[in-house]
C-alpha cells in the first residue's frame, strides 16, 4: 500500500473483513499457461515497452490486494461474487495488468489462505496462497491480462522502510523472487516483479536509517539492493521485466524541518514516489532492456502534501511529477509504470489531480503505464474501483481512468484460422467432428462444480465455437468461466470469449461451472449445434 512523505502522519489501516466459511471439498489448481497483452514476454525500448515483436505494449492495470495481509489471499473472497466474476468485471473495464502484492508469510511453506467464502468460491477451499495464486494467473491470462507480482511487505504485520527486517533476511528476500521466478518461468501472462514496496526514510538526518537511493551504504542503498535482487531474477526468468520504485528521502533519512538548519532539510516524496536521483545513480542489470521504474503518487486524502495548497495548484503539479519521476520517461531514460496512485475523491482537489495525473501519463499506447490502487473497496485511504458489494463500480473514478485504459487482447487458445465460414458466419463442423468428457470437480448440499471439456476432432478449425448442453429440470448455472456461459430453460449455452473466437482443429476447450441443484452429468453435448 501507500504511505505519506517524510512528515506525513499516520495513514488509516486497511480493514480486515471477517467472512463466513462454508465446508468443501479441496480442489486441484493447475499451473498458468496463457499470453497477455501484446504477444510473448515483455522488454523495454527507450522509454516503452515492448512486446516479443517489437509492438509497444502499454499496461494499464489495477491492483488487488490481500496476500500481503492476515488473509494471505485476495481480499473480496469472502463476498458474494465469484473471483472469476471479479476479474471478468476488470477485463471488461479495461483493466489489462493485475498488480497483485503479497507478503512473504504467504510463500512460507504451511501458509493457510483465509476470509473465502466456500459456497461462492468452492473451487478454492484447501488451497494454499499460491494455489490460489496459481488459479487468478491462469484465469487472468485466459482473458488476457498480465500479472505484476509485487513484494509488498516481509510479514503481514506491516510496511518496512528496508527490503529486510531482522525476522526477514536480504537472502530470504531475493530466495522468495527466485522461487516465484521459477514458478512461472515459461509462463508470459506473468511479466515481471516489483522488488520491495515503498522503502522509505526512517531516522532523522543526519542519522538516517532508512532506504537511500545513490548513497553507497549496501544496508540502506535501495539502488544497490534493487541491482542485486534484480540480476538474481533475471538469473532463473531472463525474460522479466524487473519494477523498481523509488525512495521517499533520497538520504534515507527524515527531514527536520523544525531544527530551523536547512542544510539539513532534503526534498522528499511519497514512500517509494522519489525517484529523482535515478538518473544520476541507475539501477544497473545484467539483462540489457529489462528496467521499469515504478513509482508511487497520492493526493490528499492520503496526505496533505504542500503543493497541494500551492496558490497555483494544479498548474503546478507537471513540474513536481517531471521532478520525481517524469523526467526518466521524458528523456527516454526508461519506460514508468505508476504502481499505485488513488484516492476516494471526497476532496474537490483530489478529482481535479486525478484528471491532472492522467492527462501527465499520455493518450494512447505510448503513454506511461500504471495500476490504479485499488479494485478494492476497503483500501481506507483510497477506497476503490468496486464497491462494498465488490461486483458494482465506482463510476467516478471509472470515468476519469476509461479514456486510458487499454482493454487486455491476446490469451487463451491460439493457433487455426480465425475466419467464419464462406459467408463469414459461424464455422459448422461435420458430425462426429468433436469429443466431450466431463469432470465433476467439486459438489456440496445444494451444488456442484464440473468441466466439461470439448474437443475439436475435425480438419478444420471451428469460428466462432459455441458449446451447449442440457441440464434435468431444476439444475440452475452459478457461474461459468473460459466462456460466455448462460442458462435457457434447461439448455447451457457457453460462447466462445471475444478474445479466443477460434477452436483449432485438434484443439479443445475446457468450460468450467458452477451450479445449484443436484449434482448432474450434461447431457446431449453439441459444437456449434453438433452433436460431440
Amino acid at each position: 500500500m501507500f504511505r505519506p512523505n517524510a512528515i506525513g502522519g499516520a495513514l488509516t489501516a486497511l480493514a480486515t473483513v471477517a467472512a463466513g466459511v462454508f465446508f468443501a471439498a479441496a480442489v486441484s489448481s493447475t499451473p498458468a499457461v496463457a499470453a497477455g497483452t501484446g504477444t510473448g514476454y515483455l522488454h523495454t525500448n527507450g522509454n516503452q515497452i515492448v512486446d516479443s515483436t517489437g509492438t509497444t505494449v502499454r499496461l494499464t492495470g489495477i491492483n488487488w490486494f490481500g496476500m500481503e495481509t492476515d488473509n494471505r489471499t485476495f481480499h473480496g473472497l469472502w463476498s458474494n461474487n465469484p473471483w472469476r466474476g471479479q476479474l471478468d468485471t476488470m477485463a471488461r473495464l479495461g483493466y489489462n495488468t493485475l498488480r497483485v502484492p503479497y507478503s512473504n508469510d504467504a510463500l512460507k511453506p504451511g501458509a493457510t489462505a483465509t476470509g473465502i467464502n466456500d459456497f461462492v468460491n468452492p473451487d478454492l477451499i484447501g488451497l494454499s496462497p499460491l494455489q490460489i495464486l496459481d488459479k487468478v494467473i491462469d484465469y487472468a491470462g485466459s482473458k488476457g491480462m498480465r500479472i505484476i507480482l509485487d513484494r509488498h511487505r516481509p510479514t503481514s504485520a506491516g510496511q518496512s522502510p528496508l527490503w529486510y527486517t531482522p525476522t526477514v533476511s536480504e537472502a530470504t528476500w531475493i530466495n522468495d523472487w527466485k522461487m516465484l521466478a521459477q514458478r512461472y518461468a515459461g509462463n508470459p501472462t506473468v511479466i515481471g516483479a516489483d522488488l520491495h514496496n515503498e522503502p522509505h526514510a526512517e531516522g532523522t538526518n543526519p542519522a538516517a536509517t532508512g532506504a537511500c537511493w545513490g548513497c553507497g551504504d549496501t544496508t540502506r542503498d535501495w539502488r544497490l539492493a534493487a541491482e542485486r535482487a534484480g540480476n538474481a531474477i533475471l538469473g532463473v526468468q531472463p525474460n522479466w521485466l524487473i519494477f523498481v520504485e523509488g525512495v521517499s528521502c533520497p538520504s534515507g533519512g527524515l527531514s527536520n524541518v523544525w531544527d530551523n538548519d536547512p542544510s539539513n532539510d532534503e526534498d522528499c516524496g511519497w514512500w517509494g514516489g522519489n525517484l529523482s536521483k535515478a538518473g544520476q545513480f541507475p539501477v544497473r542489470l545484467n539483462v540489457a532492456n529489462r528496467l521499469v521504474y515504478s513509482p508511487h503518487e497520492y493526493a490528499t486524502s492520503v496526505y496533505r502534501q504542500t503543493w497541494f495548497d500551492a496558490p497555483d495548484y494544479p498548474a503546478n503539479m507537471p513540474a513536481i511529477w517531471d521532478k520525481y519521476f517524469g523526467y526518466l520517461y521524458k528523456q527516454n531514460i526508461a519506460p514508468i509504470m505508476m504502481g499505485e496512485f488513488g484516492s476516494t475523491l471526497a476532496d474537490p482537489k483530489d478529482k481535479v489531480w486525478l484528471e491532472k495525473l492522467m492527462a501527465y501519463t499520455g493518450t494512447g499506447v505510448t503513454g506511461m503505464s500504471f495500476t490504479y490502487w485499488s479494485w478494492n473497496p476497503n483500501s481506507g485511504d483510497t477506497g476503490g474501483i468496486a464497491l462494498d458489494d465488490w461486483t458494482n463500480v465506482n463510476t467516478t473514478k471509472q470515468a476519469i481512468l476509461q479514456p486510458y485504459l487499454i482493454a487486455p487482447s491476446g490469451g487463451g487458445p491460439t493457433g487455426g484460422p480465425t475466419t467464419g465460414g464462406p459467408t463469414g458466419g459461424p464455422t459448422t463442423p461435420p458430425p462426429g467432428a468433436c469429443t466431450v468428457t466431463y469432470r465433476q470437480v467439486n459438489a456440496w448440499q445444494g451444488g456442484f462444480q464440473g468441466e466439461v471439456t470439448v474437443k475439436n476432432t475435425g480438419t478444420a478449425a471451428v469460428n466462432p465455437w459455441s458449446v451447449t448442453w442440457s441440464w434435468p429440470s431444476g439444475v440452475t448455472l452459478g457461474s461459468g468461466w473460459n466462456a460466455t456461459v448462460t442458462q435457457s430453460g434447461t439448455t447451457v449455452t457457453a460462447a466462445a470469449p471475444s478474445h479466443a473466437p477460434s477452436l483449432s482443429a485438434g484443439g479443445s476447450v475446457t468450460v468450467g461451472f458452477t451450479a445449484n441443484g443436484t449434482a448432474s452429468t450434461p447431457a446431449t453435448v453439441k459444437l456449434n449445434g453438433v452433436s460431440c
